[in-house]
């Protein structure tokens, strides 16, 4: 068994069912991906997992080390060492990047704080600006990878990694994935984009919320850019969705 295990996950929001009796396996220190067209419940799967407000009420089960942790709100299950990264990072007007990286952080000092900033592609001269709207979402989206590592959690939820930023900072964070990787931690990225899938080393194909199938990037790829059909669900992807997500 994985250090995460989901069994028989389903959830229903405003009537409508996101997660459809989903199971997964979750290995210890691997990069998963999870892939599917927009749509399919997959920022949702993160969601559920993190234990966000409005996505706690769920039937079947998470289990973390075989312990479940559906009854755990978000702060428990942070502490338990889970932890998101959002699609579109938080402001914090007048917060300091130095302090919302120590917030977090195992070891507090200047030294590890500057180390991370580092690794994340910033310089030292970040800590001292605020996290705020004079960074770019690119920059922000740096600062937040810098504070989890900081946080050097067990497991990292990446919600749409590429989401709105340019090539360089889509770099520092597959960079990142081996710092996490290095440290221990079991990562799952949450995505619709071949270029990302390319960087897990196993992968889960999601549709209409459930999974269609596992295995390795190689041989998921194909789904992705050929075996996507029309079906009639509501989640349906367009013709121009589908092509989309084969480029």
């Amino acid at each position: 068994m994985g250090i995460l295990r989901i069994q028989n996950l389903s959830l229903t929001i405003d009537g409508k069912q996101i997660l459809n009796d989903l199971s997964m396996d979750i290995w210890e220190g691997h990069i998963h991906a999870v892939v599917g067209p927009n749509g399919a419940g997959k920022s949702t799967l993160a969601y559920t997992i993190m234990g966000l407000p409005g996505y706690r009420d769920i039937e079947g089960d998470i289990m973390l080390d075989g312990v479940s942790i559906k009854n755990l709100g978000l702060d428990e299950r942070a502490r338990q060492g889970i932890t998101l990264a959002w699609q579109e990072p938080a402001r914090f007007e007048g917060l300091k990047v130095r302090d919302f990286i120590k917030a977090a952080a195992v070891d507090k000092s200047e030294k590890a704080v500057n180390d991370v900033i580092q690794k994340a592609g910033l310089t030292a001269d970040y800590l001292n600006r605020s996290v705020d709207r004079t960074l770019s979402g690119g920059e922000r989206k740096k600062v937040e990878l810098a504070s989890i590592l900081a946080m050097k959690p067990r497991v990292v939820l990446l919600d749409e990694p590429d989401s709105g930023i340019d090539v360089e900072s889509l770099d520092r964070i597959f960079d990142a994935l081996m710092f996490f990787k290095a440290a221990g931690s079991t990562v799952i990225m949450i995505t619709h984009s071949p270029t990302v899938l390319r960087h897990a080393e196993h992968a889960f194909l999601m549709c209409c919320g459930k999974i269609l199938s596992k295995g390795t990037v190689h041989s998921l790829m194909p789904f992705f850019t050929d075996k996507c059909v029309p079906c009639n669900h509501i989640n349906e992807p367009s013709p121009a969705e589908v092509g989309e997500i084969g480029t």
